[in-house]
């Protein structure tokens, strides 16, 4: 019997019970380390030309779908709690009977958070194993990577993490936050009277595709709100040494930061800013990429106060909600917390099953067309898929961090928010509608300072 290379275990014997087990005894070290020799063999011939896109998928066997993440390195503390929250859905999705009267197998090879390793397991998953679908990715530049192979097999990508847009792919489905759903709403909200009136930002990220572009787009609306940026710096992925960066900071004259830093270096650069006393009354972080996950990194005293920009919180009060927490807690332990980035990459997996079973078949452009009619009674709210962008409508939310290490929602939008990949005020001329046209080009735009 042929074996899965991932997990040794057999096609005709995966079952949910059995997927999850293997996941929890090898955890967040991820599902390579563990066996010596594996990723060589797994990941052999990589180099060598793609064979041609099959025809069709097979209608027989497991329907086998990618998980493209990180389980080591920088990215793994945020990358492993997405991971699960995919699997319980799929594993939701098997207890269900499955898809097409099919159980749905899990691949999930190690990305460690090296830009270069996305497009190789990505074709990994997309030559050896023919997954239907690929789930996953954290940093903007591992999404970019892979956007040739997305098109030259034309295989959906369903993404769940907030970005920068200025981007819209026909073979992706983004279901996080956009700028103009999460960094906007939030510089609004720092210039309200109930937040101070807040007027002088300091922007801070991580040198990536992500905090480029948004801090682009924050100081370009920031002008038009009137508002001053004292400040602009990006580390690199991974960076430790914020003494300079804290002290400038401090000096700076701000009284407001917005974070986009993204990974480990959250843990350095809060320590810093709580090393030199700095009170969040006065001037408070406002962070894109914190979540309850990466909280339990954290001493109470470095974080409390301080805010997240989110759609999702674990507090929230619904049935939906309530009854994630219970079961994911079942599943992986009830030490566990979940975040905004769990959130959609959860509802992603199970938007993707309901437009599966709507249009009984797995090829992207067949699913493609049955997302405009399917939705997802999510832990945070109904997604839905808007064909004309393939982005989701959001609501925004702010938490404060508490001394017991959770958040308080504080503030949250009136209304679910439509996503607006290219703000006019940052991308005029640029837009698009899948639905006609696709994408339409403006103007090339310049992101230096």
């Amino acid at each position: 019997m042929q074996t899965n290379p991932l997990t040794g275990i057999g096609p005709t014997d995966i079952s949910p019970t059995t997927r999850r087990r293997f996941l929890r005894r090898l955890g967040a070290a991820g599902l390579l380390a563990g066996m010596p020799g594996l990723a060589a063999g797994l990941f052999a011939g990589c180099s060598g030309e793609l064979p041609p896109l099959p025809g069709q998928f097979s209608k027989r066997g497991p329907i086998r779908v990618g998980l493209l993440h990180s389980q080591t390195g920088s990215l793994a503390l945020n990358e492993n709690p997405v991971r699960d929250a995919e699997t319980l859905a799929i594993e939701e999705i098997n207890a269900a009977g499955g898809l097409l009267g099919r159980p749905v197998e899990i691949i999930c090879p190690d990305t460690k958070s090296r830009t270069d390793l996305y497009p190789r397991r990505a074709r990994t998953m997309l030559v050896d194993h023919n997954v239907a679908a690929l789930f996953g990715g954290w940093t903007s530049d591992g999404r970019k990577v892979v956007l040739p192979l997305l098109k030259e097999f034309n295989r959906l990508l369903f993404y769940p993490l907030a970005y920068e847009g200025n981007e819209s792919h026909h073979n992706v489905i983004y279901g996080g936050l956009l700028p103009n759903q999460q960094v906007l709403p939030a510089i609004d909200w720092l210039l309200s009277p109930s937040e101070g009136s807040r007027t002088k930002v300091f922007l801070i990220g991580t040198d990536l595709i992500y905090s480029r572009t948004a801090n682009f787009v924050a100081r370009k609306y920031l002008q038009s709100r009137g508002m001053q940026v004292m400040g602009e710096i990006l580390v690199p992925l991974g960076g430790r040494d914020f003494a300079p960066i804290v002290a400038q900071i401090r000096d700076s004259g701000c009284d407001c930061i917005l974070s986009t830093i993204t990974g480990d270096s959250n843990l350095a650069f809060y320590r810093e800013l709580a090393a030199i006393g700095n009170d969040p009354r006065q001037r408070p972080v406002v962070a894109t990429s914190i979540g309850e996950n990466s909280l339990q990194s954290f001493l109470p005293e470095e974080v409390a106060g301080h805010y997240t920009a989110r759609c999702y919180f674990q507090g929230l009060r619904s049935p939906e909600n309530e009854r994630w927490v219970e079961t994911f807690r079942a599943e992986f332990g009830y030490d566990r917390v979940l975040s905004d980035s769990m959130e959609p990459g959860y509802a992603l997996v199970h938007l993707w099953a309901n437009a599966v079973r709507k249009c009984g078949a797995l090829d992207a452009d067949s699913v493609r067309q049955a997302l405009a009619d399917v939705e997802f009674a999510g832990p945070s709210g109904i997604l839905r898929v808007d064909p004309r962008t393939q982005h989701c409508a959001k609501r925004f939310r702010i938490g404060r961090v508490t001394t017991n290490r959770e958040f308080e929602v504080i503030h949250e939008s009136e209304q679910v928010i439509p996503p607006d990949p290219y703000p006019q005020f940052a991308f005029p001329g640029w837009s698009c509608d899948w639905t006609k046209d696709g994408l339409i080009p403006g103007p090339a735009v310049r992101f230096e300072l």
